[in-house]
């Protein structure tokens, strides 16, 4: 992608950017993810998914979809954990990912083979829905505005760098001078889109991510570029640009069904069971390997790594019971 000589938005610079990232490049150099972490992650959030089809009355078929998949490791895992646990529910499930990247796909077939892909929600077909989103939010592209006196300029990206023109909306939010307020359009129609299907179909979609619990100021958008930060303008394309979730706004906008949390990741998934089940597989390895797995859990729930940072929230049809890890 060449870098734009004249005023892109901001927004949809980084979704380009972010297209001819993941078309032309594997992702996991850069970044690692929590499922690639530890199998265990996507293991509890399997067995998440198999109570809160017990809640639903187990409903037959249900979707079982999952937002951004990367390698499909989490719904691997996932999978093989309701399997085990819950055969019923894996009878039931009808295996749904929405993905774009060509080259995410063929890796996700290769442990997925009958799984169903689309580019977006909307094609997902009708019907009681239970879907996981693990990092999926933190990529979609932002706008940000910046406080200039009485009034607000929107950021737009040329030739490597940010100008400002006057903004011909507000955010709608008190800022002081110099303050930026970022806005993520495509997550607040997404929880629109699912608040409402949800709340009419049934169901519950589970979301994990970093970001703050309540909305604030701040530039939070970043690159990263051979597994080291990056200038998220310098050459795009060649990055992973993200920024953090806005979790407040998010809740806000699926109103139309019941919302849990945000809660920090680590006491979620501890309470989950991670440390019992990390701790069980633990005991069948060699000295070494037993570590690992101890320390990947650390990471996944410390409060100083990402346990404090990533936050999870649930989105439910109103009158189901409160899914587990947010009672």
């Amino acid at each position: 992608m060449e870098r734009p000589d004249k005023p892109e938005r901001l927004d949809r610079f980084m979704a380009q950017a972010n297209a001819a990232y993941y078309a032309n490049h594997d992702p996991f150099r850069d970044f690692t993810t929590a499922p690639e972490i530890s199998q265990v992650f996507g293991e509890i959030l399997g067995l998440w998914a198999a109570i809160v089809w017990e809640q639903m009355g187990r409903p037959a078929p249900v979707l079982l979809a999952e937002l951004g998949p990367g390698r499909g490791t989490l719904m691997r895992d996932a999978r093989r954990a309701i399997g085990q646990a819950m055969p019923d529910f894996a009878a039931a499930l009808r295996l749904h990912l929405v993905e774009t990247s060509p080259r995410l796909r063929a890796a996700q077939a290769a442990l997925l083979p009958d799984a169903v892909w689309h580019d977006d929600i909307a094609t997902l077909p009708p019907g009681p829905m239970i879907l996981l989103a693990n990092e999926f939010l933190d990529a979609l592209p932002i706008r940000q505005f910046v406080r200039r006196g009485a009034g607000w300029m929107e950021r737009f990206v040329m030739e490597g760098r940010f100008i400002e023109a006057a903004a011909t909306e507000a955010p709608g939010s008190v800022a002081a001078e110099g303050d930026v307020i970022e806005i993520n359009e495509p997550a607040r129609a997404i929880a629109a889109t699912l608040a409402a299907r949800l709340a009419n179909q049934g169901g519950a979609a589970l979301f994990l991510d970093y970001g703050p619990a309540r909305s604030a100021a701040g530039d939070s958008l970043q690159a990263l570029r051979t597994a080291r930060p990056a200038d998220p303008l310098a050459d795009p394309g060649a990055a992973d640009l993200t920024a953090h979730v806005d979790f407040q706004a998010f809740a806000a906008h699926a109103a139309a069904a019941q919302v849990h949390g945000p809660v920090q990741q680590g006491p979620f998934l501890a309470g989950l069971g991670l440390f019992q089940r990390s701790g069980r597989l633990a005991r069948t390895q060699d000295a070494t390997r037993a570590s690992q797995m101890m320390h990947a859990a650390q990471r996944l729930a410390e409060p100083d790594r990402m346990g404090g940072l990533f936050k999870a929230l649930a989105v439910c049809q109103p009158g189901q019971p409160v899914p587990p890890g947010f009672e």
